[in-house]
């Protein structure tokens, strides 16, 4: 049997380090965390408190990424000021929506194409 205790990090390979490190620092605000010594490149961000963003050197293909599909979601604490900021910065917005339970989504593209989305849940009842 295997526990799962919690979710550890999300790994994205990526054409462009350098651009996509510059991608999740300006656009996504994350804040980037010291990384071992690999053998190739790459780059890792906190997400939340405990979960962390990979970034690893390699894509060599097109992706073709849908909301539905392949993606990885953040909740955030302001939709509206989610959503101002990524039009400021000019981000690839996908889709807003609001999902039948409530929650509302906003899906953006990253320089390869990768999917995320940014969230706030329904309020609990």
């Amino acid at each position: 049997m295997i526990e799962i205790v919690d979710l550890n990090h999300v790994a994205l390979a990526v054409s462009d380090v350098a651009r996509s490190i510059q991608f999740y620092e300006d656009i996504v605000c994350l804040k980037q965390k010291p990384r071992p010594a690999f053998d190739f490149e790459g780059a890792w961000f906190a997400l939340g408190e405990t979960r962390e963003l990979h970034l690893l050197e390699g894509l060599t293909t097109e992706l073709h990424e849908h909301p539905r599909g392949d993606h990885f979601a953040m909740e955030v604490a302001d939709f509206e000021a989610c959503q101002r900021h990524l039009e400021a910065k000019s981000a690839t917005i996908v889709n807003i929506n609001l999902r039948p339970d409530g929650a509302r989504q906003i899906f953006i593209e990253d320089p390869d194409g990768h999917v995320l989305e940014f969230c706030v849940m329904p309020p609990k009842n």
